[in-house]
């Protein structure tokens, strides 16, 4: 069965045992069972349903394999003629999740 979820701002198409990098899930650690609500659309064939905007009553279960954190961005400014340099650096934290169960 193939789900459309929008979580972490972000929308995924999955089926059950994919595994997605997402934005952090605040306050979870590795081991954890999250639960998204957001199912845009759900089903295979004729029994395909798409929500608007969401499928009520529909979810879907992750478990939190690992939190990590993404490549460094480097963000450098600078005017020429005029001294001014500043450069920053970024990291994204993000969680690794797999895809357990799709309920409608």
């Amino acid at each position: 069965m193939k789900a459309t979820i929008k979580t972490q701002g972000q929308q995924f198409t999955i089926t059950e045992g994919d595994i997605l990098i997402v934005n952090r899930f605040p306050n979870t650690e590795a081991g954890a069972i999250v639960e998204i609500r957001d199912v845009l659309t759900a089903g295979e064939g004729a029994d395909f349903k798409v929500g608007r905007p969401t499928l009520p009553g529909a979810s879907v279960s992750a478990k939190i394999l690992e939190n990590k954190r993404g490549d460094k961005v480097v963000v450098f400014k600078k005017k020429k003629r005029k001294g001014y340099e500043r450069k920053q650096g970024h990291r994204q934290e993000l969680s690794v999740i797999k895809i357990e169960t799709i309920k409608i």
